[in-house]
């Protein structure tokens, strides 16, 4: 009996005593409590934002009853497009952001009907905050310029217009404020918060923060917002005169170093200090004049167009970082299969050469008629099989060197090697060809003591490879010219021909592995390994290899090799 059988049929003897009862483990998990933490994630947002619009309300109040910088709405559209979408999900967090503004509003002391006109005001341009987030960036990711631009221009500009012409109209109407100021007031502290605040909630994720781990992150964070805080305090508490410039390079070093998450938290802290100053009687005694809500609408487009942009510059070195890793885990890629192909190409070439050494011993007993009386068809045949094993056998070799090549386990022995001396070598065992029979082999030696720096036995079968094509490509033009010239520091090394030429595509793919150029179904043998083999071994001896050629003009190959 199978050992599978005797198994099953001991467990099904086994007896029921002695089987403990499986029983269900508790549910309870990180899962679960991530669930729960995010099901109380509105409520909390709520109780945040009552709490910002109380302290905006008591703090900030720069025209009547307008904030100078509001940052309420900007947590509610943050967190409500952080937390997910679906009809659900926006009527449950609509209404409670709906409440957390009321109660801010009644709780700061505004009356019943302030309180309902502002609650209505703020909701309108919440709901446009989001509603146009998810239309112009869907996606809510700052890693590109482009979508840190539309995101702003949608969320932050577009979005409190309607807002900040109910408030306004509002104000005008009950309390005969005016109209212009506080619209203009509204609308740049709402866009300011959005700006800064809503990014800021969308970029915090773990990848942003898990750097603070390293302690020389998290000091370097420290110590470029001390330096934003101590540039603050001169900009806006200290000097007597207007000096945004001390904050804007500390910005961009921010953004350069902690790139969207660490600029929105630096311009948020900027826009506070900047009312704050303004709403505390601090700035230039030349401005004492100047009604606070003109001073205060002044700060804000000086953090709107003069701070704000510098969160592109995050954006634009974000996209980067994300382009780069992307390159890099594409370039890891491409070496693994590297790798596997070199591996697999060792592989072939090694099962490939044992078989093919019996067919050519047995091809050449067979020819010599070792195995017995042979016909002369027969003869021809087995030289005909003899030959072609013979090109599969080079074809193994050359796969193997090209496998190695690639993996970088080809050693060159790297000594004096004396060009015209290789040249001639070539030029000798290239003329003893059959196909090079009508063909003029010269060589041509400028100047003397000719030397180079390279491995002579690789040196040889580079040119050797060379010549090879010359021969085939381009023997109908009747010459194949070998020459060396010296140049600045080493020896240049031509093969030319005078055959039909390249053009500029297929020179562009000359030295890629296993491509012929559409000579694939010629006459013509090869398999398209040569050149990039000797690409590779050029490179390994520290020369450069390339290519002169134009259709009809014939081909001149080139090497260039350092001196000794």
């Amino acid at each position: 009996m199978p050992i599978s059988q005797v198994l099953r049929a001991s467990q099904s003897t086994e007896s029921p005593a002695l089987t403990a009862p499986v029983v269900p483990r508790p549910a309870y998990s990180a899962d679960r409590d991530n669930a729960g933490l995010k099901s109380l994630t509105p409520m909390m947002t709520a109780v945040i934002v009552a709490l910002l619009t109380i302290v905006a309300i008591q703090t900030a109040r720069s025209v009547d009853l307008i904030v100078a910088l509001w940052l309420a709405n900007a947590v509610a559209a943050g967190m409500w497009l952080k937390t997910g979408r679906g009809l659900a999900h926006d009527l449950s967090f609509g209404a409670l952001m709906t409440m957390g503004i009321l109660a801010g509003e009644f709780l700061a002391g505004n009356d019943t009907r302030s309180s309902l006109i502002f609650t209505l005001a703020n909701m309108v341009e919440i709901i446009a905050a989001v509603l146009l987030a998810r239309r112009f960036s869907p996606s809510l990711m700052f890693c590109g310029v482009e979508s840190t631009v539309r995101f702003i221009m949608a969320t932050a500009i577009l979005a409190p217009i309607p807002a900040a012409l109910i408030g306004s109209g509002a104000m005008m109407m009950v309390r005969d404020g005016p109209f212009l100021i506080s619209f203009q007031t509204w609308w740049f502290g709402h866009a300011l918060g959005l700006a800064t605040i809503t990014p800021l909630i969308l970029a915090v994720d773990k990848t942003s923060l898990i750097i603070f781990r390293d302690p020389w992150r998290a000091a370097e964070a420290a110590l470029l917002f001390g330096l934003l805080a101590a540039a603050s305090y001169f900009a806006y508490f200290y000097l007597p005169v207007p000096a945004l410039f001390l904050v804007v390079p500390v910005l961009i070093l921010i953004a350069v170093r902690m790139r969207i998450t660490g600029i929105a938290l630096a311009l948020v802290f900027v826009s506070i200090c900047s009312v704050a100053a303004i709403l505390g009687g601090y700035g230039p005694p030349a401005f004492d004049d100047v009604p606070v809500s003109e001073r205060i609408l002044l700060a804000q487009l000086n953090l709107l167009f003069g701070c704000l942009p510098i969160m592109l510059v995050a954006s634009l070195l974000q996209e980067r970082d994300r382009f780069s890793t992307r390159a890099k885990a594409g370039q890891l890629r491409a070496e693994k299969a590297s790798e596997a192909k070199s591996r697999l190409l060792a592989n072939v070439a090694h099962e490939i050469k044992s078989p093919v050494g019996g067919v050519i011993g047995i091809g050449d007993l067979w020819s010599s008629g070792q195995l017995g009386p042979v016909t002369q068809t027969q003869k021809e045949m087995a030289d005909m099989l003899v030959k072609t094993a013979r090109q599969i056998e080079a074809l193994a070799h050359d796969l193997l060197d090209v496998a190695r090549a690639e993996s970088g386990t080809v050693k060159v022995e790297l000594r004096p090697t004396d060009v015209a001396g290789v040249l001639e070598d070539v030029r000798r065992s290239t003329a003893l060809r059959p196909e090079a029979e009508h063909l003029r082999l010269s060589v041509v030696c400028e100047g003397e003591g000719l030397v180079v720096l390279a491995d002579s036995h690789r040196l040889v079968q580079i040119i050797d490879n060379l010549a090879t094509n010359a021969v085939k490509y381009g023997g109908a033009g009747g010459l194949i010219l070998f020459r060396a010239q010296p140049i600045a520091d080493g020896v240049r090394i031509e093969v030319t021909d005078r055959g039909p030429g390249l053009s500029e595509i297929k020179q562009a793919q000359l030295f890629e592995p296993f491509n012929r150029l559409g000579l694939e179904r010629s006459a013509v043998e090869g398999h398209g390994i040569g050149l990039a083999l000797a690409k590779r071994m050029v490179e390994l001896m520290g020369g450069s290899i390339g290519v002169n050629s134009k259709p009809g003009e014939g081909s001149t190959f080139w090497i260039e090799l350092p001196a000794p």
